[in-house]
Formats: C-alpha cells, structure tokens, sequence
C-alpha cells in the first residue's frame, strides 16, 4: 500500500525533523523502489517531489538528491538513495568534488538520479558478485559525499550490506557464515573512504547493515529448556524445518524455524524493555570496535516489522528481530559531537515511528550538534574550505 504507507511515514518522518529542527540533515535510504523496479519507481519521484516541497521541509532552501534508479545497469544498480537538506539559516556549506578534487558552494536543490555515475560529487560502488554468489543480483554497495560546514568536514557514508538469505544457515555456526560476508564488505569499505587518494576526514557511515543477532545463540538461550525435532525433505534429506518443543506443558512449540521462518510464541522478548536483553547477541560490530563507535542503543530491534498498515508494533515472523539500521561513525567524528556541559539531551540516537507501520524497516536517526570550530586541530587549523 505504498500510497498509504508514504503519507505515514513522511508524518512520522516531519515530526522529528520539527522536534529537533536540524541545520543540516541527511536522510539515508535502501531498496529504493522495492522489489518490483519498473512498477515502483514513480512512487519514488512522488515520493522527492513531496519532500522537497512540502510545508514541513520549506526552511530548507538547498539540498542535494541522489537517487541510483538505473535498474536497467545490472553493474552499477544499489537502489541507494541519499538526501541532503541545508536550513536557510546555514551560512557557508561546501560539498566535495571527486573528481576536482576541491569544495564547491552549495545552492540551489538539485537532484541527481541516470546520472550518479558521472556527477563527481560522489563516489558509489557496488560490492563485486563474488562477495555473496548465492544471490544471483545482488544490489547491495554504498554511496559517499563529504561536506563542510564551519571549517569541519566529514563523509556521509550510504551502506546497504547483506542480508541473510536462510535462518537454517544462519543457525548453524557462530558467527554465521552470513556474518562473515557482511564483516568483508564493512571492512571494503571503510579501507576504501580512508584510503590514499583523498585527504582523511572524520566519517558517519549509516544505513541498512543487516548485522543479525547471532542466531545460534539467541536460539539456544531462547529455547534452552526444548527439546528440537528436525524435519527432513523427502527427496533430498535436506533440513527444511526445525521445531523446538517445551519439554513439559504439553510440549508446546516455541520455535519453527525455516529458511524465512522464525516464528517464536513470545515476541513480548523483542519488545520488552527495546529489547535490551537482546544485545548482548547483537556481536557484528565488535569486529571493528576500534575502527567505528555507536552510541548506545535505546530502542527495538528496527526489522522485520509487520507490513500490514494496522499493525505499527508486531514483527514479521520471518526473521529474528535485530537492529540492522544503524548509525556509526569513526572515532574523530564521535569527538566532533558537541559534548553536552548541562544536563540536556543534545545527543538523540532512537527510531522512527515506534507505533505506526513504516514497512519492514523502522527508520533510525542520530540528532547532534557539532562543536563550533571542532575540525580545527590547535596546531594545524584545518582549511578544508577554501574553494579555489
């Protein structure tokens, strides 16, 4: 129900940005169109046209949109698309030229979507096939600009990373083999935007990881006191099903899992208290503990929701909940977050639409200040701004 959904979800969306009136913002989206391209990208430009000229968004008098809808190009497509929206009092933005390796003044709105491969104001690539064969097309790769405001310049890093495609293969190792596939990924890519070519900068990397709780251990703790039956193919002896049975109260189910099934009796244990208990099985991220740092989580598991529209709070029983949106960013940009010198909250790292069908995803948001001259190392004033 897409026309229902967009008019939820930019309500939700409008709400945040008019609680915490940002100067300079950007929206991060995956899988833009959805599965089926060709029916669904006029959504999409419905969908710009709205934000950029609505009532909630008329402060903003810039702004950069770059949307990848070539689905036609097998090679480059990431259905990535990022926003960009600069508030009317912003003095002074510079975005990044690639190519000529310099800032150029930010004005106007513009909106960048066949032509992604050639605008030199971003870097975007697809992860190669071989990263996951399994998945005959895969969309998933990043896209990077890197701005300045106040002499601070920093990259804002568009990721979509693989999902998994089995429970059953997920459930067999720990990590799982599916872990392993995005950490190679993550890891491509933060070599990548630090790498020779351009001058090192602070970084914020966010979007859709798909970092998974690891499911080997989330079910056995889940189902600690059950006793499993495994259900075989007929014909190829292949596991398809496994159910975990209470060992007594009339060994009732617990658990079905199959390859898009998690269907487990109590979903109150991803919802109870966000979650909370959860996370100690959310290990993704530990891999790069000393390359990435994220605020500490303070809402539910973000997928998979419910795509029924009455049904803002229930998950799909397709997956095991997880917190797969996430914001991260290097440890200089974590220093470039104003530090708070009273007690009020400047700091906002939460979700979007806790009680409204927003699709399978729930949007996550990171709202901050940057310390006025805080890309300014004392010895070495940084002018990241001149323009030529």
């Amino acid at each position: 129900q897409p026309e229902n959904l967009q008019k939820n979800w930019l309500r939700e969306f409008y709400q945040v940005v008019h609680a915490h009136k940002p100067h300079f913002m950007a929206l991060h989206c995956q899988e833009f169109g959805g599965k089926n391209y060709e029916a669904s990208m006029s959504h999409v430009d419905k969908f710009v046209k709205e934000l950029l000229s609505s009532d909630a968004m008329k402060d903003y008098n810039r702004a950069r949109v770059y949307l990848d809808e070539n689905y036609k190009s097998q090679e480059h497509f990431t259905a990535l698309g990022s926003f960009y929206f600069l508030h009317e009092s912003l003095k002074n933005i510079y975005q990044f030229d690639f190519k000529a390796k310099k800032y150029k003044k930010v004005t106007g709105k513009e909106i960048y979507s066949d032509t992604l491969e050639s605008t030199p104001m971003l870097e975007k690539e697809k992860f190669p096939q071989d990263y996951f064969p399994e998945c005959k097309w895969s969309r998933k790769g990043f896209i990077r600009t890197r701005w300045c405001i106040t002499d601070c310049a920093f990259d804002l890093v568009n990721i979509h990373l693989f999902h998994d495609a089995s429970n059953l293969i997920a459930w067999e190792t720990s990590p799982s083999v599916y872990s392993g596939i995005r950490h190679k990924a993550l890891g491509y890519v933060l070599d990548r935007i630090i790498d020779q070519r351009f001058e090192k900068v602070s970084y914020f990397v966010f979007g859709d990881f798909n970092f998974r709780l690891d499911a080997k251990a989330v079910v056995e703790t889940l189902c600690a006191k059950a006793t499993m039956q495994t259900v075989r193919a007929a014909d190829t002896n292949e596991v398809v099903k496994l159910i975990f049975r209470e060992s007594d109260n009339d060994r009732k189910v617990m658990l079905q899992l199959e390859k898009k099934l998690f269907d487990y009796f109590n979903q109150d244990v991803f919802r109870d208290n966000n979650g909370t208990a959860l996370l100690e099985f959310d290990r993704e991220l530990s891999v790069f503990k000393d390359r990435l740092y994220e605020l500490d989580i303070s809402f539910p598991p973000s997928y998979p929701y419910s795509e029924d529209s009455s049904q803002g709070k229930q998950y799909m029983n397709t997956r095991c909940p997880a917190w797969c949106d996430r914001i991260l960013m290097s440890h200089s940009a974590k220093e470039l977050i104003l530090k708070s010198e009273n007690d009020e909250k400047i700091v906002i790292y939460d979700h979007i639409g806790p009680n409204v069908c927003m699709g399978d995803h729930k949007p996550v948001f990171l709202s901050f200040r940057i310390a006025a001259g805080a890309g300014k190392p004392i010895a070495n004033v940084h002018k990241c701004c001149v323009v030529q």
